[in-house]
């Protein structure tokens, strides 16, 4: 490498505070969903195409190799890196005319396409198994497929243009035709070696028949030939010759895909075989008929008895016996006439085969997704019941349809001979095999082992003319094995192509094209086996990333997986009877960030657990980093009452002067890390006393109002200033509801203010849950908290109590509780406005009777005429206390919220939660209270 500090100098200059070089972050930046472990000597967050221009600039006159990531959710290593790491934040879209394209930039998520389709009734063409993760860059870039797009609808085959920076920082636009022509005169010697390379490939009849040959399966080993192939203009060839390049022939900084029609009528069927080669006939016949099956995905009987002991499977797999196998197919349609008659079409073909229980097609989405859940559980399930120490490797390889069940056979052959428990499933339509095993790679034999199941496997596929790599892409761990499957002369212009756009191999070096023959058994994950506590609990995390897109913290500090991995490094290394001058100096630079980019800035949230296939929640990190204070912690729960007071005062001080106090407050936390004062700060609540109703109403209700709400009252910005207490009594007033309080509300909490301390919180909780039992008549009369995050956590908490007591209580969120007992009881006059709503985090953690979530949603539509919600904040992160001691945390969470809500003509915004309202508004600047707000504006007495 030429001088790599003045190309950090140089790079600084450009990125400033999003150049990370400290140990810490990359180290955690550079995890990624793969076997290997390479640390990045600088990662780099961009956020706009200029900023990569200039940094290939920089790279190609310093010689410094770059590797762009998306989400890092490819398997095969082609987004490690230990050079400079590139994560690219590009994430708008743009819908074509008619809906017959979408433009992505590289760093929109898949299921974002998607969903942006929906309404049009589209869908994008890839459709990988980790659509909901990865990114576009990322699919365009491996060529991802998955259970229903096969070949046919893949990035090659549903491409339209592409925006790529080459070497040089010129820009390949092929949506412009004035560009490209540009391009094409300041480019011409590419163009004519490309050509030249074409013409090369037509003039050797067996090398045209191979490329044609090989690319009619799944195939991402090496690039894709076929664009030289396919096409004799230069713009098409273009098109097509980055896809599956994995980020070594240039930039991908935008792609314009065709759309395809998304079918709404489904049916599936799940059949069961007695071996793998008596379906092998169901698999012929399922591939002459890809027209009308969308999808059939092939599981062996290890797949099938994982998933024995899950919930909702359907008799027939308690039934199996060793050596069984089956294929779920579905079909999809455009109307449901149609859908019957392939059904029919099908059913007598598929009865003439040997299936063990017989044929029957499921119309029911419930039972389509509890059959899908036996393909979809197969990973989580091997991951999390492999040992400690081990890694989880997905193989990918393709056969032809006809050497199917012969490429499985051999499969199993290299399992026994170099003993390796696995398990087989698949996309049978494609030819298409994946396996599961988890060895520990730092284990000599096991190594050992891995190397020659890889040598074996690659000499078994390539006999067969099979594709090493269907669909995960070359990457590392094939790389070595290129010029096996394709041969010498294909091999030769692989390296050609890679040396025209590329000369200086700045761009992902060893990923697809390596001089190392051994680069795939080198850098494996090391191996953590003592698990502690935390531990237990999160170390069957396989990095995948599945968790990070809806983190607060993602585009902060870390992500879960991050926080996950660099907890087991300290861990690992704290572990060693030994370290060395380096591990000691990482020990300790990780050590010491991680109290602020693991602990301080973690929501706490657990949405990371909905997305975890494994369901591990991060926060257990978070949670069990006990609090600095026991002593005073337990002196504020016995004085309840009396430090609500005070803080109250304070409230009313800091109001007095809210311009001064503001500002002071921000220096402080600065300096001193004391919490700050936001924008739309609330006021103090001036009620003191809470008094019964005295109406004689036989319909009766506990209010359990929180600590929170007994404290904080809106904002003077609010338009309707009243606590929420008189706004809950005026409901309950009109829908002919008593209301009753605990007995010394004041001193009550739900323990969640003390959540760092488990023996006072303990202690609080038991304390709240004697009193509610009380007042409730010992669970008789219903109880309704008025703070989402509250009522999470009294529904948490008392769980214990309930059981020793032998009392079920009847807690609900507000929302719940108003939608089920007090909307019924009045008459809504709805307000033609447009609100925002936003779903605090806690109505999603708990299932309940009454979906707390969706329960706010039908009262806010009850309400209003419309309602806006952005779907992808799916915690605020103001997190209680964070929000004021950490605000740039709720302001990094909120960023696309806030640019959502600056585009829609939204009058007011409503939530369930007063310490996320205080985010909201801070950051949208525009008052956000509690729904119920809403509801009693729009609420009127029946009439008797």
């Amino acid at each position: 490498m030429k001088n790599f500090s003045a190309f950090l100098e140089a790079t600084q200059k450009i990125f400033k505070e999003r150049l990370f070089l400290d140990y810490l972050r990359r180290f955690a930046y550079g995890i990624d969903a793969s076997c290997y472990r390479y640390i990045p000597k600088a990662v780099i967050w961009s956020e706009s195409e200029e900023e990569i221009r200039e940094l290939i600039k920089l790279a190609y006159y310093f010689e410094i190799p770059l590797t762009f990531r998306a989400a890092g959710t490819s398997l095969s290593g082609q987004a490690s890196s230990e050079n400079v790491l590139v994560i690219c934040h590009k994430e708008e879209v743009e819908v074509g005319k008619g809906a017959k394209s979408i433009v992505c930039d590289c760093g929109v998520i898949g299921s974002y396409a998607n969903d942006v389709l929906a309404p049009y009734g589209k869908k994008i063409g890839p459709d990988p198994a980790t659509i909901a993760s990865a990114k576009i860059g990322g699919i365009f870039s491996n060529n991802s497929s998955g259970m229903c797009c096969g070949v046919k609808h893949n990035s090659y085959h549903t491409i339209k243009s592409v925006r790529i920076i080459l070497q040089d920082g010129s820009i390949l636009d092929t949506s412009s035709e004035e560009s490209f022509q540009a391009f094409c005169q300041s480019h011409s010697l590419l163009v004519k070696e490309l050509l030249h390379l074409r013409q090369k490939i037509l003039a050797d009849r067996e090398l045209h028949s191979l490329i044609k040959k090989k690319f009619s399966i799944k195939n991402t080993t090496g690039y894709s030939l076929n664009a030289l192939v396919d096409f004799d203009n230069p713009k098409d060839i273009l098109n097509h010759i980055f896809i599956g390049a994995e980020g070594t022939l240039g930039f991908v900084s935008k792609v314009e895909y065709y759309t395809l029609d998304n079918h709404p009528h489904k049916a599936c069927a799940l059949l069961f075989f007695n071996n793998i080669y008596e379906a092998s006939d169901a698999i012929l016949l399922f591939a002459k008929y890809q027209d009308i099956i969308n999808a059939a995905e092939i599981m062996d009987y290890a797949c099938l008895k994982s998933v024995q002991h899950l919930e909702g499977m359907p008799k027939e797999i308690l039934q199996i016996q060793e050596g069984n196998c089956a294929i779920l197919i579905q079909l999809e349609a455009k109307t449901q006439n149609l859908l019957q008659k392939n059904i029919d079409f099908l059913a007598p073909k598929i009865q003439a085969l040997k299936t063990l229980f017989g044929v029957y097609f499921s119309l029911d989405k419930q039972e389509q997704d509890s059959w899908w859940l036996i393909r979809k559980g197969i990973l989580p399930i091997a991951a999390g019941n492999r040992p400690k120490g081990s890694v989880v490797i997905v193989e990918d390889i393709c056969f032809f349809i006809e050497d199917f069940t012969r490429g499985i056979a051999e499969i199993l052959k290299l399992f026994e001979k170099y003993a390796f428990k696995g398990i087989i499933f698949g996309h049978a339509l494609s030819g298409n095999v994946h396996f599961i095993i988890t060895p520990n790679l730092n284990d000599k034999a096991q190594n050992k082992a891995f190397g020659g199941l890889m040598e074996d496997l690659a000499k078994v596929v390539a006999n067969l003319q099979g594709s090493i790599k269907a669909e995960h892409g070359t990457g590392r761990m094939v790389a070595p094995f290129v010029e096996l499957e394709w041969g010498k002369k294909a091999y030769a212009i692989n390296k050609k192509i890679k040396n025209l756009f590329d000369g200086k191999n700045i761009f992902n070096p060893d990923v697809i094209i390596s001089e190392d023959k051994n680069i795939h058994l080198k850098n494996f994950k090391p191996s953590w086996e003592e698990y502690d506590e935390v531990g237990e609990l999160v170390g069957a995390c396989m990095e995948c990333g599945f968790c990070e897109k809806h983190c607060p913290s993602r585009n902060l500090t870390l992500t879960p997986r991050q926080r996950i991995s660099v907890y087991v490094e300290i861990k690992r290394l704290e572990s060693k009877d030994s370290l060395s001058i380096k591990e000691k100096e990482e020990l300790e630079a990780l050590k010491l960030g991680y109290r602020y980019f693991g602990i301080e800035t973690c929501a706490i949230c657990s949405t990371c657990a909905n997305l975890c296939p494994l369901h591990i929640d991060t926060a257990c990190i978070a949670k069990n980093s006990k609090g600095n204070f026991p002593k005073i912690a337990h002196r504020i729960s016995e004085n309840l009452a009396l430090a609500s007071s005070a803080l109250k005062t304070a409230i009313k001080v800091a109001n007095f002067t809210p311009l001064l106090s503001q500002r002071i407050s921000k220096k402080l936390n600065n300096w001193i890390h004391t919490p700050i004062m936001p924008h739309y700060f609330p006021n103090a609540n001036p009620q003191k006393v809470y008094e019964d109703s005295t109406l004689p109403y036989r319909k009766e209700v506990i209010y359990f109002s929180s600590c929170l709400n007994r404290i904080f009252s809106p904002p003077k910005e609010a338009s309707d200033k009243r606590n929420i207490q008189e706004v809950f009594q005026s409901l309950c007033q009109k829908a002919g509801i008593k209301y009753r309080y605990p007995k010394d509300i004041t001193g009550l909490c739900c323990s969640k203010a003390f959540k760092n301390y488990s023996n006072t919180a303990r202690e609080m909780a038991l304390k709240t849950f004697k009193a509610l039992k009380e007042v409730s008549n010992g669970g008789e009369i219903p109880i309704v908290c008025d703070h989402s995050a509250c009522s999470l956590e009294l529904l948490e908490r008392i769980r214990e109590f309930e059981v020793l007591g032998d009392v079920k209580l009847q807690i609900f969120d507000m929302p719940s509780f108003v939608l089920k007992f007090i909307i019924p009881s009045l008459r809504i006059s709805q307000k033609p406005i447009k609100i925002g709503l936003y779903a605090p985090c806690s109505t999603r953690s708990y299932k309940q009777e009454i979906d707390n979530e969706q329960a706010l949603i039908d009262i806010a539509k009850v309400c209003a005429k419309e309602v806006f919600i952005h779907q992808d904040t799916k915690c605020c992160s103001f997190a209680g206390d964070k929000g004021f001691l950490n605000p740039s945390l709720n302001t990094s969470a909120l960023e696309g919220f806030v640019k959502f809500y600056q585009k829609q003509p939204i009058e007011l915004g409503y939530s369930s939660s007063s310490t996320c309202e205080i985010g909201l508004s801070a950051n949208t600047k525009r008052v956000w209270q509690h729904i119920i707000y809403l509801l009693d504006s729009c609420a009127l007495q029946k009439e008797s």
